[in-house]
């Protein structure tokens, strides 16, 4: 049985709702194809006073979303290149996130590996879409993006809506562990990315 995530629970402390979301299924409607995956890993980006959160200089046009109401999507470009997808926590003007870093891809594979494949065209290194196992599809929050086809254009969309939403699906994994973001240069003394140890979707350390 699928139920998708009510506002209420992106309307919580941040690192609660960071730990919650490693089991979920982020679901991606795009043009009638279906994409998803098991949330295996995330990052809390938790207000002005967290120098790695884009809250940090307070409130600005790009910033924007993280200061709305919670249970919207926040996507970005990262260095020009890459879109991540955040899921906007806690209260209206408690500019807080959970950056999504790795998926167990669960729909649309081959659409996955197609995507994964196309990016790659016209690169030093170019790869077969057969080449890529389920588990390094989504590895990685640029990674899963280009799989996922999140762009810019996600970005405010609700998450209670019908093209981009978290489901409960009952799945469980574990055990989960925490420690220190990773792929920033500030803010890395915070536990704050929680992950299913040992789990091979997993960007980071996997242990």
């Amino acid at each position: 049985m699928s139920v998708k995530l009510p506002r209420g629970f992106y309307d919580r402390p941040t690192l609660d709702v960071a730990g919650d979301l490693v089991g979920k299924v982020l679901v991606h409607e795009r043009r009638g194809v279906r994409t998803s995956g098991a949330i295996v890993e995330a990052e809390a980006y938790i207000g002005e006073s967290d120098p790695a959160c884009h809250a940090a200089p307070g409130p600005t046009r790009r910033n924007e979303p993280l200061y709305g109401a919670p249970g919207h999507a926040y996507v970005y470009l990262n260095y020009g290149i890459h879109s991540l997808v955040n899921v906007v926590t806690q209260a209206c003007g408690s500019p807080a996130a959970v950056l999504i870093r790795a998926l167990d891809p669960l729909e649309g594979l081959e659409v996955m590996r197609r995507r994964r494949a196309r990016h790659m065209k016209g690169r030093r290194r170019s790869v077969e879409p057969s080449a890529w196992s389920s588990h390094e599809l989504c590895r990685g929050p640029g990674n899963l993006t280009m799989a996922m086809g999140i762009t810019l254009a996600e970005n405010r969309v609700d998450l209670l809506g019908h093209r981009l939403f978290i489901e409960d699906r009952g799945i469980r994994l574990g055990p989960l562990a925490w420690g220190p973001r990773i792929g920033i240069n500030v803010g890395i003394e915070h536990p704050w990315r929680v992950f299913v140890a040992g789990h091979p979707a997993v960007s980071g350390s996997k242990s």
